[in-house]
């Protein structure tokens, strides 16, 4: 699980080679404690930061570079399933668009498959290959994105997709 906000995300006491390391020895995954800071190296490397940052403490980054760290932590467990909840919503827009690009490449050398939590549609829009949207706990819609967003079925669907900054009217 990646959750919204980076900030909280992460123990401010703990270096993130700690936090990325703690996971893989609770569950006693990559042999060695030494072979799991191997491990912590090239998860770094695989969301974009260098093995360096291991040593540093959350406060040292950015936003964006939090939640790569995030994003590592969680592919420290070797998941087949990611549940991303508002994972880009506390970034700002060229950071959103960069963790997006990460999160893509991620899947395709993973294989992963992620669920998005998000009332950002243009991000499900982009991110999605399905899409359901809920209303007060009950289903309003499913189907491909392209499907729902182009000709909603009904007037909830509708007012979401009408809501949508930038969007052509």
């Amino acid at each position: 699980m990646v959750f919204q906000d980076p900030y909280s995300s992460l123990n401010p006491r703990m270096t993130i080679g700690d936090a990325l390391l703690e996971p893989m020895q609770a569950y006693q995954l990559h042999g060695s404690d030494r072979q799991r800071r191997e491990q912590v190296a090239e998860l770094l490397a695989k969301v974009g930061l260098e093995p360096g940052h291991a040593r540093r403490f959350p406060r040292e980054f950015s936003g964006g570079q939090r939640q790569r760290i995030c994003l590592a932590r969680a592919l420290a467990l070797q998941p087949k399933l990611l549940v991303c909840d508002e994972i880009v919503s506390a970034l700002d827009v060229s950071v959103q668009a960069s963790i997006l690009n990460l999160l893509l490449d991620l899947q395709r050398d993973f294989g992963l498959t992620y669920i998005f939590i998000s009332h950002d549609l243009s991000v499900i829009r982009q991110m999605c290959d399905r899409v359901l949207v809920m209303r007060a706990g009950r289903v309003e819609a499913l189907g491909h994105p392209e499907t729902l967003f182009e000709k909603p079925e009904n007037a909830y669907l509708r007012a979401l997709v009408e809501a949508v900054p930038g969007r052509e009217r």
